[in-house]
C-alpha cells in the first residue's frame, strides 16, 4: 500500500476540496430558485465549463481513449461536427422561449404549449431516461477502483471465476456507493452554485491530466513521427460508401456503422439536440446564466471546446496501443485507460489522474442529480401534489429528492457493473450513449413541434407520438432480439463470439483460448463459428432491414414522432403568446 499513499493523499486533497466548495455554495440559499437557478447570476464562462463537465462523464474519460485504442483512428471525432451545428439551432430554436417563460423545469414549457399531459410524460422521460444514463456513468469511474483492488490483492486472480465474479461486483458496489454518497453531499447542500463552481475546478483538474498524459505517452512512444503513422486509415471522414455495395447496401451499411460521416451529419445532430435542448440536466445550466445572449453563448463555446477535448482523447487511445506494442507487459482489457493508469503511471502522477477521473465522473453525476431533484420538484411535487408549496418548501423538497435520486442512481451504477461482468465485450462509449437513445428521440420530437408549429399537436396525439417513436427505435435497434437472448442464454452466447471473431483485435479481444472459455465453446469450434445456423438473430430480421447503430437511434425516434404528432391538430391556436 505504500506505492499507493500519495495517490491516495491527492485524491483525498481532491474530495476535501469539493465538499468544502459545497459547504460555501450553500450559504445563504432560501428559495427555489436560488437552489436550482442559482439566482440566474452566474457567469457566463463558468456556466461554459458546468456544460463541459456535465458533457465529459467519466465515460468519455475512460471510454473515448478506448475507442482511439480499439479502432486507431480519429472517426469518433465525426460526431462533433453535428454536435457543433445542432448546438448553433440550440441557441435559435431553444433558449429564447425558455427565458421568455421564465422556466425552472424546461417541461413547463410544454404545458404552456400542449397541456399538462405532455408535460407530465415528457418530464417522466427525461427523469427515467437520465436517471439511466448518468447510473450508467457511475459504474465507469468505479472501474479504477476495481482494477487498483486486484492489483493490490493480485491472490483474486487465482480465484475461481464464481468467486471472482462475487467479489468483483461488491468492489463495484462499494466503489459505486462511495462516488455518489461524496457527490451528492455537496449537491445537496450546495445546489446549482456548488454544481457550476465545483465543475469548474473539475474540468481544470481533467484537462491538465489528460494534457500530461497526452505528452508522457508522446514521449514515450517516439515522438509525433510514429504517432501519425500509427492512424488507421479513414483517419478522420469515413463516408461509409463501399464500391461493392448497392444503393441499398449502402444505405443499410451506413446506418449499421457507428462512426460515419453521415452519422455526424444526421444522426449526432439530432443527438445534441436531444441533449442540449431538451434534457434538463444541460439547459439547467444555461439557464443559470444571466440573460439568453449568455445562455446561448455558452452553449455555443462549450461545442467548440469539444472538437480538441474528443480528439485529446483519442490520440490518447492511439499512443497507449502503441506504448504496449512496444512494452507487451500484461494483457490491457477494453478499460485500457484505466489499466495504463494503474499499471504504467508513477506514484503521484497516477493520483492526479484518478482524481481527473473522478472528477469527471462527480461533476455529470451531480448536474443530474441537480437536473433530476429540480424537475421531480417542479413538475411532480409542484405541479401534482402540492401547487400551493411555497418556494421555501420547494427547496426542500428538492434537497430530499437529491438523496433519493442518489440511491437510485447508486443502484443503477451497480446493475451495470453487473451487466459488463457477464458481457465482458460491452465497450463504454456504446453503453452510456446508447442508453438515452431509446427515448430522447421521443422527447425531441414533441419539442420540436411545440417550437416549429402553432397549432399541431395535442395532448393525446402527443402521447401516441411518443409511443410510437420509442417503438420504432427499438424494433429497428434490434431489441427484440435483445431479449430473447436474455431467456435463450446459449444462443446469444454464440452470437456474441461471431461478433468477437469478427471485431478481433490482437490487444482488445482475448486469444481465441479465453475467447472460447468465455462463450462456453470449445476451442476448434471457433473456425466454423459464423456458419452455425443460431449465429444470426433469431426473430424477425430480415436480410434488408438494418439494425441501426447507437448514434442513429434518436434520429429515428424524433422523425417518427414528429410525422405522428404532426397529424394532430389544436383547434385554437396555443402558441400566439410565443409568437408574439
Amino acid at each position: 500500500m505504500r506505492e499507493y499513499a500519495w495517490d491516495l493523499i491527492i485524491v483525498g486533497i481532491y474530495f476535501a476540496v469539493i465538499i468544502s466548495i459545497g459547504l460555501y455554495a450553500a450559504r445563504g440559499q432560501k428559495t427555489m430558485e436560488s437552489y436550482a437557478l442559482g439566482d440566474r447570476s452566474m457567469p457566463w464562462w463558468a456556466v461554459v465549463a458546468s456544460i463541459l463537465a456535465s458533457e465529459i462523464s467519466a465515460g468519455t474519460f475512460l471510454g473515448t481513449p478506448g475507442e482511439g485504442f480499439a479502432k486507431q483512428n480519429f472517426l469518433y471525432a465525426q460526431l462533433v461536427i453535428g454536435t457543433i451545428i445542432a448546438r448553433l439551432l440550440v441557441a435559435a430554436i431553444f433558449i429564447k422561449p425558455f427565458y421568455k417563460f421564465n422556466v425552472v423545469s424546461i417541461y413547463e414549457f410544454l404545458e404552456i404549449r400542449f397541456g399538462k399531459l405532455t408535460r407530465r410524460l415528457a418530464s417522466f422521460v427525461f427523469l427515467l431516461t437520465r436517471s439511466l444514463a448518468s447510473g450508467s456513468r457511475i459504474y465507469v469511474a468505479a472501474i479504477l477502483l476495481v482494477l487498483a483492488w486486484q492489483i493490490v490483492h493480485p491472490e483474486f486472480l487465482q480465484q475461481t471465476p464464481e468467486e471472482r465474479f462475487a467479489q468483483e461486483l461488491w468492489i463495484y458496489a462499494v466503489s459505486v456507493i462511495l462516488i455518489t454518497t461524496l457527490t451528492a453531499l455537496y449537491t445537496t447542500l450546495g445546489g446549482i452554485k456548488a454544481v457550476v463552481w465545483t465543475d469548474m475546478i473539475q474540468v481544470s483538474l481533467m484537462f491538465g491530466a489528460a494534457i500530461y498524459v497526452f505528452f508522457w505517452l508522446l514521449g514515450k512512444t517516439g515522438g509525433w513521427e510514429p504517432f501519425v503513422a500509427q492512424i488507421k486509415s479513414p483517419a478522420f471522414i469515413d463516408s461509409g460508401i463501399r464500391p461493392e455495395h448497392s444503393v441499398g447496401q449502402s444505405i443499410k451499411y451506413i446506418l449499421e456503422q457507428e462512426y460515419t460521416i453521415w452519422a455526424a451529419l444526421l444522426g449526432s445532430i439530432f443527438t445534441t439536440l436531444a441533449t442540449h435542448g431538451t434534457d434538463q440536466d444541460m439547459v439547467q445550466r444555461m439557464l443559470t446564466s444571466k440573460d439568453a445572449k449568455r445562455g446561448q453563448r455558452a452553449v455555443i463555446l462549450s461545442g467548440l471546446i469539444d472538437l480538441p477535448v474528443v480528439l485529446g482523447f483519442l490520440a490518447i487511445g492511439i499512443l497507449i496501443y502503441r506504448f504496449y506494442q512496444q512494452n507487451p507487459l500484461g494483457a490491457p482489457t477494453n478499460d485500457v485507460f484505466a489499466w495504463f493508469m494503474l499499471h504504467d503511471l508513477s506514484p503521484g502522477l497516477r493520483g492526479l489522474i484518478a482524481a481527473g477521473l473522478f472528477a469527471t465522473a462527480m461533476g455529470s453525476l451531480s448536474t443530474a442529480l441537480n437536473a433530476l431533484a429540480t424537475t421531480f420538484t417542479k413538475d411532480w411535487y409542484v405541479g401534482v401534489f402540492r401547487p400551493e408549496a411555497s418556494s421555501e418548501q420547494q427547496m426542500k423538497v428538492a434537497k430530499v429528492s437529491t438523496i433519493a435520486f442518489a440511491i437510485f442512481l447508486a443502484l443503477i451504477g451497480i446493475g451495470t457493473a453487473l451487466l459488463k461482468l457477464k458481457n465482458p465485450e460491452l465497450r463504454i462509449i456504446p453503453i452510456v450513449l446508447g442508453s438515452f437513445g431509446y427515448t430522447y428521440g421521443s422527447l425531441l420530437g414533441i419539442f420540436l413541434v411545440g417550437m416549429l408549429t402553432k397549432n399541431r399537436g395535442t395532448c393525446r396525439g402527443n402521447s401516441i407520438a411518443m409511443i410510437a417513436g420509442l417503438c420504432a427505435t427499438l424494433f429497428l435497434s434490434g431489441a427484440h432480439n435483445d431479449v430473447y437472448d436474455i431467456f435463450h442464454e446459449k444462443e446469444a452466447r454464440l452470437r456474441n463470439a461471431v461478433k468477437s471473431l469478427h471485431l478481433a483485435n490482437p490487444l482488445v479481444i482475448p486469444a481465441a483460448e479465453d475467447l472460447a472459455k468465455k462463450a462456453r465453446l470449445k476451442v476448434e469450434e471457433l473456425p466454423s463459428i459464423a456458419a452455425h445456423p443460431n449465429a444470426q438473430s433469431p426473430l424477425f430480421s430480415p436480410a434488408w432491414l438494418p439494425t441501426i447503430a447507437f448514434t442513429w437511434r434518436i434520429m429515428v425516434g424524433t422523425l417518427t414522432t414528429v410525422f405522428v404528432a404532426l397529424c394532430f391538430a389544436r383547434k385554437r391556436d396555443a402558441l400566439v403568446a410565443l409568437r408574439q
